[in-house]
C-alpha cells in the first residue's frame, strides 16, 4: 500500500484513515503515511491484538454471522471518524484497502454535493485462502475454525464487490475468480510491485555466496509457516545431503515459536532486519516454498527486482506472469525443489541469468508507477461512468 499509494500521491490529494494494531508506533506510522496524505486520520484498534483478545474475537465470530476479519476492524471509533469527514469534505472516489472494511458508511458527502465512488482493493480473496485452510493444512482446531469462518467471509466480500464501482485485484487469476460470482464487477488487475529503484543491484552490495538459500516473509502468517516448516522439513535435508555447507537464512517480523524451533547448524532464523538488499544480494538463490495463500507475492517481485534468482511452487508464483526457466524456477514436490535450488547453488552462471531476466521482468511490469497507472486507471472508469 506504502508503494502504491506514494506513486498515486504524485497525480492525486489523498486523505488516509487507518486502524493501528497494537504494537505498532502511531507517530512513527502517521509520519509514514504523511508521504503520500495530506492528512492522515490513525485510530488504535483496540482489538488488533493477539493471545486472549483474539481468542475471544475468534469466538465471538462462532455464534455471529460475521466473520473474524471483520470483528477485528468493528471499531466505532472507526466509524465517527469517517463519518466526520465524509459529512464535511468532498471526495471524488472512496478506496477501500480490504473487502471486510467495505460495510462502513462510505457512501456519505457534504449537503448537496454527490456521495463518493467507492472502490474496493483486493489484497487477494481471503475466501478462497481461509478455505485452503480448511482443507486440513493445520492443527485440527485451525482447521475446524477455517471450515465455518471462510463461508462468512465469502459472503463479506462478495457482498462488498457486488456494491462498488470499482474492484482492484493483484492478478488475472483472482480477477477470474471475481467474474466467477459477481459477473458485473468492474476489475481492474493492479499487481503487487516493487520499488524497482531501491531494489535494485548496487555496487556496494556483498556478491552471491553460493551457498546462502534465503527465505524471507512476515512469518506470523499461515501461509508462510506452512511453506517454510514443509521447506525445512521436506526439501532441505535433499538439499544438504548434496551439498553439507548450504546455510538457510529465514528472515521476518514475527515468527512463531514453531519457526523459530527450525534453528539449528545451517539454519538461522535470523527474524526481521531493516534492510533486506544485503541479504538478498548475498543469496545463491531465493525460495518461495508456498502451498497456502492467494494475491501475488510481494517476495517475489522485490527479489526479481533484486536480480536474484528464485525457485518457487507454483501457487507461490501465481499471478506473476513470469517465464518458468526464463525468469525464474517452478517445483512444487520435494525432491524436484530440492533439484531447482541444487542448480542454483551448482551452477552460478544460470542463477545470474535467470536473475537478469527477472530484474528486466520487474522493470517492465512490477513497478510501483506501473501499478498505481492501472490503479489510476479504475479510478478514471468509475468515475466517467457516473457522468454517463
Amino acid at each position: 500500500m506504502h508503494g502504491l499509494w506514494t506513486a498515486l500521491a504524485r497525480q492525486h490529494d489523498l486523505t488516509s484513515v487507518a486502524l493501528a494494531d497494537d504494537g505498532f508506533d502511531l507517530e512513527e506510522c502517521r509520519a509514514a503515511m504523511g508521504r503520500y496524505s495530506q492528512e492522515v486520520l490513525l485510530l488504535p484498534n483496540p482489538r488488533g491484538r493477539g493471545g486472549a483478545m483474539k481468542r475471544a474475537l475468534q469466538l465471538r465470530s462462532l455464534a455471529s454471522v460475521h466473520s473474524f476479519e471483520r470483528h477485528r476492524v468493528e471499531v466505532p471509533a472507526l466509524g465517527r471518524a469517517l463519518d466526520q469527514l465524509l459529512r464535511t469534505r468532498r471526495f471524488d472516489v472512496v478506496n477501500v484497502e480490504f473487502p471486510y472494511l467495505a460495510h462502513l458508511r462510505l457512501r456519505q458527502a457534504p449537503p448537496g454535493t454527490r456521495p463518493p465512488a467507492v472502490v474496493v482493493d483486493s489484497h487477494e480473496i481471503a475466501h478462497e485462502m481461509v478455505r485452503q485452510f480448511a482443507a486440513g493444512r493445520g492443527s485440527l482446531g485451525r482447521t475446524v475454525y477455517a471450515s465455518l469462518n471462510w463461508r462468512k467471509l465469502r459472503h463479506e466480500e462478495l457482498a462488498a464487490y457486488r456494491s462498488a464501482d470499482g474492484v482492484a485485484v493483484c492478478s488475472e487469476a483472482d480477477r477470474q475468480r471475481v467474474l466467477r460470482d459477481v459477473p458485473s464487477a468492474r476489475t481492474v488487475v493492479v499487481p503487487n510491485a516493487a520499488d524497482v529503484d531501491h531494489y535494485r543491484p548496487r555496487s556496494g552490495d556483498p556478491s552471491p555466496d553460493g551457498r546462502t538459500v534465503l527465505f524471507f516473509g512476515l512469518l506470523s502468517t499461515l501461509p508462510n509457516i506452512d511453506g517454510i516448516r514443509w521447506f525445512v522439513r521436506e526439501v532441505w535435508p535433499r538439499i544438504t545431503a548434496v551439498r553439507p555447507d548450504a546455510r538457510l537464512e529465514i528472515l521476518g517480523k514475527g515468527a512463531p515459536r514453531e519457526v523459530e524451533a527450525l534453528a539449528a547448524p545451517g539454519i538461522e532464523v535470523a527474524g526481521f532486519v531493516e534492510d533486506l538488499r544485503p541479504h538478498l544480494a548475498a543469496a545463491a538463490a531465493v525460495v518461495v516454498p508456498l502451498r497456502l495463500g492467494g494475491g501475488t507475492r510481494l517476495k517475489i517481485v522485490e527479489a526479481m527486482a533484486m536480480a536474484r534468482p528464485i525457485v518457487s511452487t507454483r501457487l507461490g508464483a501465481e499471478g506473476i506472469e513470469a517465464e518458468p526457466g526464463r525468469e525464474l524456477l517452478l517445483a512444487d514436490e520435494p525432491e524436484a525443489f530440492a533439484a531447482a535450488v541444487l542448480q542454483l547453488l551448482q551452477d552460478p552462471a544460470s542463477g545470474a541469468r535467470l536473475g537478469s531476466a527477472a530484474r528486466r521482468l520487474s522493470e517492465e511490469r512490477y513497478s510501483w508507477t506501473g501499478a498505481a497507472t492501472a490503479m489510476d486507471g479504475l479510478f478514471q472508469q468509475v468515475l466517467e461512468r457516473r457522468r454517463t
